[in-house]
């Protein structure tokens, strides 16, 4: 109980992540080791910066739930080296075989490392819409992740789930509920949550953010999101929460830099629309309750564009 308490103290501080905190796990391609959260769940923490050579691509979060008739993993991985080295530290806490990997979504960080998975003749579970844009944009992420990492990729291809679904996929195994739930739309097309009713915890993939600025992009729809979160996972009660980026946490971490952020910008973006302000002054409206979290510089202005180009005709 005290290391649940010093995780999520230090959890609960946005500063604890940095993007110039160095690799910290030298010996693995992993940028850092996993760690249990809580009895029998585990997450090796990604870089909260983007991917680059020197974190491997690591950048999300890389789960695995242990129990005695197998072991579920969340998350793919960017690569089949970074899904290989997962394993090797999964066979270090356990002698139980994988038995099911979830994709979170369509992103190349959440599906490339399938090809390992595959090769180990492991279920892969995904949302029918993250199925289908890595289906359409695999190639494209893989490309990307070879310019970025180089031969640390080396061994990577493209694979697709082997199942899909479209509201909820849900097992016991060793007698622990395991929901994986798809809540609405979200980040970006077949976001899906891992709930564990009897552990209270949510891995939440890209639903929710907390040290770390969430990106939006061109098909993310921000009003759909915040419904998707008042609606559907807030209701989930949820006390622990792993991120898709960042340390675990709780609901109120994730609420405030992921809700909470989103209605702010919307409402700011409101504000310079009803007083005839273009696209071009929407870059600038003022964000700075949150220029401390990383990557802001990055896509603060990114995202004020996007959500001005929304909501111009909402």
């Amino acid at each position: 109980m005290m290391r649940l308490a010093l995780i999520l103290s230090l959890a609960a501080l946005p500063c604890f992540a940095s993007e110039d905190i160095a690799d910290q796990y030298p010996g693995s391609l992993l940028y850092s080791k996993p760690v249990e959260f809580i009895p029998g769940v585990f997450s090796a923490i990604g870089a909260t910066a983007p991917p680059t050579y020197e974190n491997a691509g690591h950048n999300n979060n890389l789960s695995f739930i242990v129990t005695d008739e197998g072991v579920v993993v969340i998350n793919g991985g960017a690569s089949y080296e970074l899904a290989e080295a997962l394993h090797a530290e999964i066979k270090v806490v356990t002698d139980q075989p994988v038995k099911l990997v979830f994709n979170e979504n369509g992103q190349g960080h959440a599906m490339l490392g399938n090809s390992y998975w595959a090769e180990q003749g492991v279920e892969i579970v995904a949302h029918t819409e993250a199925a289908q844009e890595f289906e359409e944009y695999g190639d494209r992420s893989l490309q990307a992740a070879q310019a970025r990492v180089k031969e640390k990729v080396a061994k990577t291809t493209v694979v697709l789930p082997s199942t899909t679904f479209d509201d909820t996929y849900a097992v016991t195994m060793g007698g622990t509920e395991i929901e994986a739930r798809y809540l609405g739309p979200a980040h970006s097309p077949g976001d899906i949550v891992i709930w564990l009713p009897q552990k209270g915890l949510v891995i939440s993939g890209d639903m929710a953010f907390h040290e770390r600025l969430l990106p939006i992009f061109d098909h993310t729809i921000t009003a759909d999101w915040v419904t998707t979160w008042d609606e559907a996972f807030e209701p989930l009660g949820a006390t622990y929460v792993i991120p898709g980026h960042g340390h675990p946490t709780n609901m109120d971490q994730v609420r405030r830099y992921t809700r909470d952020y989103l209605v702010y910008l919307r409402g700011k973006v409101g504000e310079h629309l009803d007083a005839g302000g273009d696209l071009a002054g929407a870059y600038y409206v003022d964000q700075s309750p949150y220029a401390h979290l990383d990557t802001f510089e990055e896509l603060a202005t990114k995202n004020a564009g996007r959500v001005f180009e929304q909501m111009e005709f909402e």
